[in-house]
């Protein structure tokens, strides 16, 4: 195996690909496929793929720092494979109406534009590292997600809570960037 393609960018990987999997249980409900399911199973197929994605994500960033096995690759593969989970959950639950089409649209664009300015501060050798209210949101839309494909009670409450700490973190981010 290549020493960048280790444990923890494989673990990047898989989720890359649980992403567009998950997706499909959450979109292809009409599907001859599914045509003799009944639609809380394809819930739950989603629901099952999305904590396994989410677990690889906690163990591909612990072992790597764990193990001393952070690559230049990992740094592009672990937040590409996140944000692909998180435009998947959000996107697929927007289609199956279980997302405000306007939470959706705030959490994505803060994550385009962060995503943006990380790409500014790299080229200008600046640094500007994560903060605990970005891990929180992530946390928090990693709960919404989990409670808005299961259809659970407080779904909407939380994905609101998490379009709040995602516009706070987005501010914290920004404002890291002009102190830098």
């Amino acid at each position: 195996m290549p020493k960048t393609l280790n444990l923890p960018n494989t673990l990047a990987l898989f989720r890359i690909v649980l992403a567009p999997l998950m997706l499909w249980f959450l979109v292809e409900r009409d599907s001859t496929i599914f045509a003799s399911w009944h639609p809380s199973w394809l819930d739950y197929f989603a629901g099952l793929i999305f904590v396994i994605a989410s677990v690889t994500d906690f163990f591909d960033g612990f072992i790597a720092r764990k193990w001393n096995q952070m690559t230049k690759l990992g740094a592009i593969l672990d937040p590409l494979a996140d944000k692909m989970l998180i435009l998947a959950g959000f996107i697929g639950l927007m289609i199956i109406d279980r997302a405000s089409a306007w939470a959706v649209f705030l959490i994505l664009s803060r994550e385009f534009f962060i995503t943006g300015l990380r790409v500014v501060a790299v080229s200008e050798g600046k640094n500007v590292a994560s903060t605990m209210a970005g891990k929180i949101k992530t946390v928090f839309q990693m709960i919404a997600i989990g409670f808005l494909i299961m259809n659970w009670p407080f779904a909407t409450t939380l994905l609101w809570i998490a379009v709040v700490l995602t516009m706070y973190s987005g501010y914290e981010y920004t404002r890291d960037y002009f102190k830098v």
